[in-house]
């Protein structure tokens, strides 16, 4: 298995693109700490896990709270002895952080940026003394296929994603420590398609895309592993973009 022996901290570990992330880095032989606010969810979490097999607990962290974020990643350290991997996913994403900057309170973007971009900082610098102490680990931030435009608080948000992946890139390479990211593009998540007019949808499949399918959880998870795995051992700084080929050009 690649990655017996290691453990795997992610942010936004309780559902979703998290959950799956979990899944597939425990069968792959990690310990899992399922990192989030929802607590109730997360422990479910862990007990799906545990039933597969997998070594996994599950810890309170508001990642756009520094100290909380601190005190996940001690408790972390102190139940499975380290840290290898880290997951950055928990993100805001709603319908309404797409709408201009002028239209939104300012209360509300500052908790979009204290989540998608001081919540990466705040578990990237957390969590980079263990793992240099352990030889050196594998930093994987999801991004977004809207940071390549920028036209609204969260393409923005997302757009600093990866500015910090080049940026961290940099600053912790010499620790043996890759950053990379991960840019979605339009998946076939429950929440997308609920978020996402089917107009919308259909356009986007049928004229913006090389391939004219639906993105999977699956397509994202496989590039996900790769990442943090030995086979991409001189990759370090990039942006990924799994999207089907959208947009195109860039």
């Amino acid at each position: 298995m690649r990655f017996s022996g290691k453990v795997a901290f992610i942010t936004g570990g309780a559902m979703g693109f998290g959950r799956a992330f979990a899944k597939a880095l425990g069968k792959e032989g990690a310990s899992i700490c399922v990192a989030d606010i929802d607590i109730p969810t997360a422990e479910q979490t862990v007990k799906d896990l545990t039933a597969s097999g997998i070594k996994a607990i599950a810890v309170n962290c508001d990642v756009g709270s520094n100290d909380a974020v601190q005190a996940a990643v001690r408790r972390a350290i102190a139940e499975l002895g380290g840290i290898d991997i880290l997951i950055n996913n928990a993100g805001k994403h709603l319908t309404r952080f797409s709408r201009p900057f002028i239209e939104q309170p300012v209360e509300q973007l500052r908790l979009l940026f204290e989540v998608n971009m001081m919540g990466l900082i705040y578990c990237t610098l957390a969590c980079r003394e263990t793992m240099k102490a352990r030889g050196g680990g594998s930093i994987v931030n999801i991004s977004s296929i809207s940071s390549y435009f920028s036209l609204n608080p969260y393409g923005v948000s997302k757009l600093a994603v990866r500015g910090l992946t080049s940026a961290f890139a940099g600053e912790l390479g010499p620790d043996g420590t890759r950053v990379n990211a991960i840019a979605p593009g339009l998946m076939a998540t429950e929440a997308a398609m609920e978020d996402q007019p089917k107009e919308k949808i259909d356009r986007f499949v049928n004229e913006l895309q090389h391939i004219k399918r639906l993105g999977t959880m699956d397509d994202v998870v496989s590039t996900l592993l790769f990442l943090c795995s030995k086979e991409a051992s001189f990759i370090t700084g990039e942006t990924i973009r799994v999207s089907g080929g959208y947009p195109y050009g860039i």
